[in-house]
């Protein structure tokens, strides 16, 4: 890998592994100050690599440099400030040897700091952003193209939510073998909607798209490697972000158009994580306890099966009936709207559909739209209409204006 592309590739594999172990070694009051050293780091790679060349090892050389950076300032701090404290409470008397950068610690820091900041004092908005930039080394500025906002908001939501974990106090730490499960939940939150904020973002680059998956399947990976949290319910949403992967690349076409299910090129489709899903999929079998993972991984399989056969809409519009039994969404009502259009005709899912009164949906209104195309193309179009004028992005309007042009 040349140089120009070996820095921005490590910045993105090391930066939050050595920001992790320092925040891990020095308590999450020290946050900014793990980053800014860890930034550093970095820092001092783009200024000695060009003229001394690129290290044997560059990621020992990093780490090297991210002990002594570390040590090197809380002595300064001790020195400055002019007094002396225990070395459980002052980070200037440990030596580097103390600064633990092993593969295991490595993990154990960067698995305890995801529970840390996926804490329920810090709202689900925050707990994404803090998560790309302390565990995944997005920029502010990638944080902001994926919240579609700018960055002095990003800023603001970052700031407050690291106050927010010095005012707590909150530990990085696994949580006692009792919490674990109530806190998991919180954690495969966060991933949930991390993941889905790279699939279902709005932003058009691909590129961080599918970095933001990457991430989310990398950190639910970490879970896995975890005795404590290899549960079923985490090899569920691994499965389900698996599939949902596979399409990735069938889903938009080289101008950013979205392509409907049923036009996308199965031969597009990544069959290597197909079947990583299926794996992951029957290791969540194991275990009594079903969760919403279950449920939408299951669905999300049988949309790995192109053939548009009634068994397969069958089983995903029971699943769906199970899904929304255990937790109710209007997003997944509607969704089951469809499944019940292919299995019991559109007239019957319209009479369900329109129950719901999704009016600020632009999903919604094209879902009538769809339903109305051969039972009543002025009503089809009008809901279309009513589609296009609440649809937020330029692609989405571009998808339901062919729809209203094919009538």
């Amino acid at each position: 890998m040349i140089q120009q592309e070996l820095i921005p590739h490590l910045f993105r594999t090391e930066f939050s592994k050595i920001t992790s172990v320092l925040c891990k070694h020095f308590g999450i009051e020290h946050i900014t100050i793990a980053e800014d050293l860890a930034s550093e780091t970095f820092l001092s790679a783009l200024e000695t690599w060009p003229y001394k060349g690129i290290p044997k090892n560059p990621t020992a050389w990093l780490y090297a440099v991210a002990k002594n950076k570390a040590i090197n300032y809380y002595k300064r701090q001790k020195l400055l400030a002019g007094i002396s404290s225990s070395p459980e409470n002052n980070p200037s008397q440990i030596g580097s040897d103390e600064i633990d950068l092993s593969e295991q610690n490595i993990a154990d820091s960067q698995l305890q700091m995801l529970f840390a900041l996926c804490h329920p004092a810090i709202s689900a908005e925050a707990q994404i952003g803090l998560s790309l930039r302390i565990l995944c080394g997005f920029g502010v500025e990638e944080i902001a193209n994926a919240f579609l906002t700018n960055k002095e908001t990003i800023n603001k939501r970052l700031f407050r939510a690291k106050e927010k974990l010095r005012d707590k106090n909150i530990a990085i730490e696994f949580p006692g073998t009792l919490e674990i499960e109530q806190r998991l939940e919180s954690v495969l939150t966060t991933l949930y909607l991390l993941f889905n904020e790279g699939y279902y973002s709005e932003s058009q680059n691909s590129v961080l798209r599918q970095d933001l998956c990457q991430e989310a399947m990398r950190l639910t990976h970490l879970l896995i490697d975890n005795q404590q949290t290899n549960q079923p319910s985490v090899n569920a949403l691994l499965s389900l972000m698996c599939f949902h992967a596979s399409r990735f690349d069938a889903r938009k076409d080289e101008n950013g158009e979205m392509i409907l299910y049923q036009d996308q090129d199965e031969m597009l489709w990544n069959k290597n994580l197909i079947s990583k899903g299926g794996y992951f999929l029957h290791q969540a079998s194991h275990g009594n306890r079903l969760s919403r993972y279950h449920l939408e991984a299951s669905i999300a399989y049988w949309h790995t099966q192109k053939s548009d056969t009634k068994e397969k809409w069958e089983n995903i519009l029971h699943l769906y009936n199970e899904l929304l039994q255990l937790e109710y969404s209007p997003i997944a009502a509607l969704n089951r709207t469809f499944a019940l259009s292919k299995t019991n005709g559109k007239a019957e899912a319209l009479v369900e559909a329109e129950k719901l009164q999704l009016t600020d949906n632009h999903f919604y209104f094209t879902l009538l739209g769809e339903l109305y195309t051969t039972i009543d193309q002025q009503k089809a179009k009008m809901n279309f209409q009513k589609a296009l004028g609440l649809a937020k992005t330029q692609s989405d309007k571009r998808t339901i204006q062919r729809s209203i042009e094919k009538l």
